[in-house]
């Protein structure tokens, strides 16, 4: 008999939609072109490019020019911080208390090449307190960079708020978008942001294609140095099949967002209310504002790494902690910084749902958890 299999971690990845491999496909053999070759293959392919440039920059608002493609989140997040602080050479930069690794780890290597980092704390809840930004921008500020919605707990920031302030002292504002592009109306003007965080796998498309918006006039030095393609911003040979699928995966994305939220929220909603029912079960972030596709929770007196592996047992994939980072034993940070305490960090646990999640899954879900937890803490050391 066939193990069932019922896949819950979205956040993490997404398998590439059927639509977008079609889209992608004539890429990897007919239309092969190099974009900075002359003739008609490199034609063909340098108008693919553009055209998916044009469609990445409609979803947010953006001129194509301000979109540079790059491999993933992490290097578009590296580019930000590293770029924007070695054009401006100013030496401090804000980011919050909760961003995803790879911000918190470009931060760490700035720091080691003497820039000052300071990061604004987060409520119980995970938000930043606009305020507490403008309290923490100094003359010496090079760049502010807070998540839009955090991969763990799914808190959606106050983002249009922050880019108000950055903007009034001047100040360049980055937000990692990985989590809500494609999933939440973004508007790059109206919500004051100059530099944005988008990439391919979260909504339905290959690995291996993200981007930076860059706003017009927004210094910002190249961390690759080669062909000078990408307007010079990211010397590489360009990837124009995952670039396609990712620009293909944008455009479903926006074209079903507002019904496939709807839907998912109801799912969400759904895990929430019947996971509460278990005793010692906690949920972190907000009830409502938070991503429509996930919940997060943590049990006491259980351990999230046995959570999911009795899951996993079950045929059911979750997380634990942050996803990119899920193997490590430490406490997650973001946990830490909502208030937790070590022992309730390490009992965590995040289901995200996505396009093809069916409510018999969620069920399933439902049926199999608090069989889990009532059988881990029969044997747990932590009691």
């Amino acid at each position: 008999m066939k193990k069932k299999r019922v896949y819950l971690d979205y956040a993490a990845t997404t398998p590439v939609d059927p639509r977008v491999i079609k889209s992608m496909r004539p890429f990897w053999s007919e239309k092969f072109g190099n974009t900075v070759s002359l003739h008609s293959f490199g034609r063909e392919a340098k108008a693919a490019l553009e055209n998916s440039r044009k469609k990445i920059a409609d979803l947010i608002k953006a001129k194509s020019s301000e979109i540079v493609f790059t491999c993933s989140a992490t290097e578009s997040n590296n580019l930000a911080l590293k770029g924007v602080v070695e054009s401006s050479g100013k030496k401090h930069i804000v980011i919050s208390s909760i961003e995803h690794p790879c911000i918190m780890n470009s931060a760490e290597w700035l720091k080691g090449q003497g820039v000052e980092i300071t990061k604004v704390s987060v409520d119980k809840y995970g938000f930043v307190n606009p305020l507490d930004v403008e309290k923490a921008i100094t003359k010496n500020t090079a760049l502010v960079s807070v998540i839009h919605a955090s991969n763990e707990i799914g808190a959606i920031e106050p983002i249009k708020e922050i880019g108000k302030i950055c903007r009034a002292k001047g100040v360049p504002f980055h937000t990692d978008a990985a989590q809500t592009f494609g999933k939440l109306l973004i508007d790059v003007n109206k919500m004051n942001i100059d530099l944005l965080t988008a990439c391919s796998h979260k909504i339905y498309g290959p690995k291996g294609a993200a981007c930076l918006f860059i706003r017009q006039g927004v210094g910002l030095n190249p961390i690759l140095h080669g062909g000078g393609q990408e307007f010079g911003i990211r010397s590489s040979s360009v990837n124009v099949s995952a670039i396609v699928g990712f620009a293909k995966a944008a455009e479903l994305a926006e074209k079903e967002m507002e019904s496939e939220n709807r839907r998912l929220i109801s799912l969400r909603d759904k895990i929430i209310s019947r996971a509460l029912r278990i005793k010692g079960a906690y949920l972190t972030g907000h009830s409502e504002k938070r991503l429509p596709n996930s919940a997060s929770f943590y049990f006491s007196f259980v351990e999230g790494e046995s959570i999911i592996l009795h899951l996993d047992l079950a045929g059911i994939a979750s997380s634990t902690g942050s996803a990119c980072s899920s193997q490590k034993l430490e406490p997650s940070h973001v946990l830490l910084a909502i208030g937790l305490k070590p022992e309730q960090a390490h009992g965590s646990l995040r289901v995200s749902l996505g396009r093809f999640t069916t409510e018999q899954e969620v069920d399933y879900f439902l049926k199999v958890l608090p069989k889990v937890i009532a059988k881990l803490r029969k044997i747990s050391p932590l009691k």
